[in-house]
C-alpha cells in the first residue's frame, strides 16, 4: 500500500509537471497568436482609416479646386475689365489730346465752349475709369492671394494623399502575412489545447486514484486509532477495575485486621473477666453433665446397632454384583 501510494504520488506530480509544461507551450502560442491578431487588426484599422482620411481628403481637395476655380475665374474677370478700362482710358487720352489741338487751332468760340465741355466729361470719365482701375487691381490682388493660398491647400492635400497611397501597399502586405500567420497559429494553438486537456484528463484520474488511496489510508489509519483508543479504553477500565478490586481487599483486609484486633482486644477483657464467671460456670457444668451424658449414651447406644446392621446388609447386597462385574 505505501509503495503503491509512493508511486502514485511520483505519478502525479510527473503528469503535472507535464501539463504545466503543456499549459506553458498553450499560453506562448496563445500570446503570439493574440500579438498576430492583433498586428492584423491594426492594419486593417490603418487600412480603412488611410482609405477614409484618402475620402475626406479628396473631398477637401475637390473643394479647394472648387474655390480656387472660383477665385480664378474672378480673378481673370477683373483682369479683363482692368485691361478693358486700361485700353478706354488710353483711349480717352489720345481723344483729349485730339481736343487740346481742336481748342488750339479752333476760331469760333462756340466750338471751342463745346470742345471744352466735351473735354471737362472725358476728363471726369478718365477719373472714373481710373478709380475703377485701381479698386479691380486690390480686388485682384486679394483674390490672386486667395488663390495662391488654395493652390498651395492643394498641393499639401494631394501630397499627403500621395503619401498614404504609398503606405497603403505596405499595410495590404502586413495583413496578408499576418492573416497567413494567425492560421498557422491557429491549427498550433489547437494542437497544444488538445495536449494540454489530454494531460488534465490524465492527471485527474492519477490524482483521483491518488485521493482515493489517501482516504482508504486515511480511514485504515482512523480504524487503527479508534481500534489502539478501545484497546486503551478497556485495559484502563481492566486497570480501574483491579484498582477498585485492589482497594476493596485492601479495605477488607483491613476491616479484617481491626475486627481481629477488636476480637482479640474482647478476649483479653475476657480473660481478665474468667476467673469469677469459671467457678459458677463450673459448678452449673457440673450439675447439667450427668443428666446430658445419659441422655446422649442411651440415644447412642440405641441408634448404633440399627445402622451398622443396615450398612452391613447393603454391603452384602453389593459385593456379589462386582465381582462378577
Amino acid at each position: 500500500m505505501i509503495e503503491l501510494l509512493a508511486s502514485l504520488e511520483k505519478l502525479v506530480l510527473t503528469l503535472r509537471q507535464k501539463k504545466n509544461e503543456a499549459t506553458k507551450l498553450r499560453k506562448k502560442v496563445e500570446k503570439q497568436l493574440n500579438q498576430v491578431r492583433s498586428t492584423e487588426r491594426r492594419s486593417i484599422s490603418g487600412l480603412h482609416s488611410i482609405d477614409k482620411k484618402i475620402e475626406l481628403e479628396r473631398e477637401s481637395i475637390s473643394d479647394a479646386l472648387e474655390i480656387l476655380t472660383q477665385k480664378t475665374s474672378q480673378l481673370e474677370s477683373i483682369e479683363r475689365l482692368v485691361k478693358s478700362a486700361e485700353e478706354r482710358l488710353s483711349r480717352e487720352k489720345d481723344e483729349i489730346e485730339q481736343m487740346k489741338q481742336e481748342i488750339e487751332f479752333s476760331e469760333n468760340t462756340d466750338e471751342k465752349q463745346t470742345v471744352e465741355a466735351r473735354l471737362r466729361s472725358i476728363y471726369g470719365h478718365i477719373d472714373e475709369l481710373a478709380s475703377e482701375i485701381k479698386s479691380r487691381q486690390k480686388t485682384a490682388k486679394k483674390i490672386a492671394i486667395d488663390v495662391s493660398q488654395y493652390s498651395a491647400i492643394k498641393s499639401k492635400i494631394s501630397a499627403k494623399i500621395q503619401n498614404q497611397l504609398k503606405s497603403k501597399p505596405s499595410l495590404r502586405e502586413t495583413i496578408t502575412t499576418s492573416h497567413k500567420t494567425a492560421e498557422k497559429l491557429v491549427k498550433e494553438f489547437e494542437k497544444k489545447t488538445k495536449t494540454e486537456e489530454t494531460a488534465k484528463k490524465v492527471l485527474d484520474k492519477a490524482f483521483t486514484k491518488l485521493k482515493e488511496y489517501l482516504i482508504k489510508k486515511r480511514k485504515a489509519a482512523e480504524r487503527k486509532a479508534a481500534r489502539k483508543k478501545a484497546a486503551e479504553r478497556k485495559a484502563a477500565i481492566k486497570k480501574a477495575a483491579e484498582r477498585k478490586a485492589a482497594r476493596k481487599k485492601a479495605a477488607e483486609r483491613k476491616a479484617a485486621i481491626k475486627k481481629a484486633a477488636e476480637r482479640k482486644a474482647a478476649k483479653k477483657k475476657a480473660a481478665k473477666r474468667k476467673p469469677a464467671k469459671k467457678t459458677a460456670t463450673k459448678k452449673k457444668a457440673a450439675k447439667r453433665k450427668p443428666a446430658k451424658k445419659t441422655a446422649t449414651k442411651k440415644k447412642a447406644a440405641k441408634r448404633k446397632p440399627a445402622k451398622k446392621t443396615a450398612t452391613k446388609k447393603k454391603a452384602a447386597k453389593r459385593k456379589p454384583a462386582k465381582k462378577n462385574k
